[in-house]
């Protein structure tokens, strides 16, 4: 399938709520993970906002349908991904995985040490699917302040703490 990846732009944001909610219908693969796909997502100004300050990335299909978006933000030299959604229809078409490959290259223009995120340990479209484009489990003393900051929210929010992990890629 052809599609293209490129940088949001505020018109954008219209389509990424519902982008986010289709993707998250993944966990109800998971019994114990099924309340996130009815959890809140960030609104459309929220996007807005996310696209002004942030790098954010949209992907569009051939009939320039938006199918995905991934959000990130520098931290420390580091560009750390907040969130990769691709709506399910377009899921398994290598969508993601060009959204990533996209911020890789960007932190690697921006001269960032690397790309970092945090995700389920276990769920194959989670870290399994990032440990195939390079990234790494984080331990203990080598994870970064804004890693385990980013898990002790989560835990906040009621993610399973023991299935969460810290990953990254680090940039030559």
């Amino acid at each position: 399938m052809t599609f293209i990846v490129r940088r949001a732009s505020p018109a954008d944001a219209a389509a990424l709520p519902a982008i986010e909610r289709s993707a998250a219908e993944l966990f109800r693969l998971d019994p114990a993970l099924t309340w996130l796909a009815d959890a809140e997502v960030p609104d459309v100004e929220q996007h807005v906002q996310a696209i002004e300050q942030k790098c954010v990335w949209v992907v569009e299909s051939a009939d320039r349908q938006l199918a995905g978006f991934l959000r990130a933000l520098v931290i420390d030299d580091q560009l750390h991904v907040e969130e990769l959604s691709v709506s399910q229809d377009f899921q398994g078409q290598g969508m993601g995985r060009a959204l990533v490959l996209a911020a890789i290259e960007q932190a690697r223009r921006m001269q960032l040490h690397a790309v970092t995120l945090t995700t389920f340990r276990g769920l194959p479209w989670n870290a399994p699917f990032y440990q195939r484009l390079g990234f790494a489990l984080l331990n203990g003393q080598a994870t970064p302040p804004h890693l385990l900051s980013a898990l002790q929210a989560e835990i906040a929010q009621g993610f399973p703490g023991e299935r969460r992990c810290a990953m990254n890629l680090p940039l030559p």
